[in-house]
This record gives C-alpha cells, structure tokens and sequence, in this order.
C-alpha cells in the first residue's frame, strides 16, 4: 500500500514526464512480478493435480487392465517420467498452444476448454455489465439519502448478501424463481454444445443474477462510503461556497471522484465475479469452466483440469493488475 500512494502522488504530483516515466516503471515492474505469480501458480497447480488420489492410468482403462496395459498407458502418458520432466512438457506445452489430449475422451484440451471459457467469460461479462452502473446508482442514492430508510435498509440487506456464499443465494434464487414458488425461470442452464449463451437467455438469468447481486452489493457499499466521503472533502465544501448549484456540486465535483475512488473495487469485482463463476456454474449446472473442472476432477482429467485453472488463476490476476492501475491512476479531481 505505501508503493501504490507513492505511485499516486509522483502521478499527482510530478511533473508529467516523470509522471509517466515512473507510471510504466511501475507497470512494467508489475507484470514482471506477475510472470513471476503466474509461473509458481503454474508449478503450485501442477503439483496439486498431480498428488490427487489414484492412478489416472488405472482410471482411464478401468479395473480389469492388466499391469502390462497399465504400464503402457502410464508411458504413452509420460506418467512415469519424473515430476520435473513432465512439468516441463506441460508448461512449454501451454505456452504453445499445445495442451494435449482430454483424458476422458481424447479431444485436444483446447477443444474441450475453449467453448466452456467463452461461455464462462460471456456470463461473467453480462454481470459486470450489469454490476458497474447498478452499483454506482445504488450506492450514490443510498449516500445521497444518508440514514433515512432507504439507506438503512441498502446497508442491511448488502451486509447480508456481503456474507452469504454465492451458493446460498443461488439456491435461494432457484428456490424462489425455479420451483412452485413462482416457478418462472429454470433452475438448471441447458445450453447444448456448440450453441451460444445468448441464444438461451431464460437459462442465463438466474445465473447472471446471482453474480449482479452479490457484485451490487459489495460495489454498492463502496460507491456509497466514497460518495460520503466526497460530498464531506474540502473542494466540494468549497464548491458550495462559491454558490455552486445542487446539481453540478452532485454530479460534476462529488460523482466523479466517489467514481474514481471506487474503480479500484471495480477492478477487484470483476476478478471476483470470474473466478466466482465456478460456483454459480456448479449451482445452475452451466457449462463453462466452473462445471468442466468438477467433471475433470471427478474423471482425474489432468490435462482438462489444469487448463481450466491455470486459465481462471490468469484471468483472477489480470483483474487485480487492473485494479492496482486504477487505483495508481485515481485521485482528486
């Protein structure tokens, strides 16, 4: 945190030169430690799949193989060749584009991976389409509005949902939205292969409801702190005492900074409404990424398994990069 005020005040401060001068050192810096994350999540990945229980040979070819058929198997997989050797494969493998073969079927893992990610990004980029302008709106009224009804009861019900797992409330949705209740929407997201998500929206709103009120709810409390705390700062205050209106004190003073301020939370949402993803797809039986690694897990699909979380463990980090440069970048206006 000392590094990232530093950062804001050579931005606010410095000359614009050496402003943007040390801006891209720090970036730069950033994605060099980031490679760095990137590989020991890659090798923490690698030995975690590796040390499952059984035998993904024995797996594959059942419990009447033979040990020769084992044997073989484990070969052709380079299963039997040290753990450095085939870290080493796989990495340069995914590095290339080549992630080999599903374990379960055959297919090319980016075969098997490459529908379920864009279904997965798809859901997730509905969301944050819906999250950023529902957050903002939320929160700046809730602040607006400070400790009448409407704001007390914002505070409690986004307490509640800030602590209840994503699970819980999407089996509350599917109780509610999906059973004799009201028994509009369906509870699981049918959405055959090779179709797109959007051509099945009634499966895509449970889902992409679950992540807009948990996104809402987080973000939202944010806005609304930022927005107190912009509406209380000196330049709006003297704002007023230059006989400013209402209207441009709100929206051209205190908004844009309340907005500013909370873009690093945006940044920080968006990687957790991806990586939750695998939660709500695992509730609503969506197809992407979250239910592929639970299938892959329960088959001992390795190749399946790390491509999926090698996959969300890059975006995750994309996002929080994405947050640090906003918050680097964001300051009084």
């Amino acid at each position: 945190m000392s590094q990232l005020a530093t950062r804001k005040r050579i931005l606010h401060r410095g000359s614009p030169p050496d402003a943007e001068g040390a801006t891209m050192r720090w970036l730069a810096g950033r994605l060099v430690l980031g490679v760095v994350v990137l590989f020991l999540v890659s090798l923490l990945l690698f030995l975690v799949t590796q040390a499952l229980p059984g035998d993904v040979a024995r797996i594959i070819l059942g419990k009447d193989a033979t040990a020769a058929q084992v044997a073989s198997l484990r070969h052709q997989l380079r299963l039997d060749e040290p753990l450095a050797s085939q870290y080493w494969h796989w990495l340069t493998g995914v590095l290339t584009g080549r992630m080999g073969n599903s374990l379960q079927n055959g297919e090319p893992v980016a075969d098997v991976v490459g529908p379920r990610m864009f279904n997965s990004f798809t859901l997730g980029f509905v969301s944050l389409v819906l999250i950023i302008p529902l957050a903002v709106v939320v929160g700046v009224a809730s602040a607006h509005r400070r400790d009448s009804v409407l704001d007390k009861a914002f505070v409690a019900v986004s307490s509640l949902f800030t602590a209840l797992p994503a699970f819980v409330v999407g089996m509350l949705l599917i109780a509610f939205f999906a059973t004799s209740v009201l028994g509009v929407l369906p509870g699981v997201s049918n959405i055959p292969p090779g179709d797109m998500p959007w051509w099945h929206p009634a499966s895509l709103v449970l889902p992409v409801a679950t992540l807009t009120l948990m996104g809402v709810m987080y973000l939202g409390r944010l806005v609304r702190a930022s927005f107190i705390d912009a509406m209380n700062s000196e330049y709006v205050q003297t704002a007023k005492l230059k006989g400013l209106g209402r209207r441009r004190v709100l929206f051209r003073h205190a908004l844009p900074n309340a907005v500013a301020a909370s873009l690093p939370a945006a940044g920080l949402v968006a990687a957790i409404t991806i990586t939750g993803v695998v939660v709500v797809e695992y509730v609503y039986s969506y197809p992407g990424l979250g239910t592929a690694v639970v299938a892959a897990v329960n088959s001992h699909d390795l190749p399946v398994m790390q491509a999926c979380l090698l996959t969300l463990a890059t975006s995750y980090y994309l996002f929080n990069l994405l947050a640090d440069v906003f918050a680097a970048m964001s300051g009084p206006r």
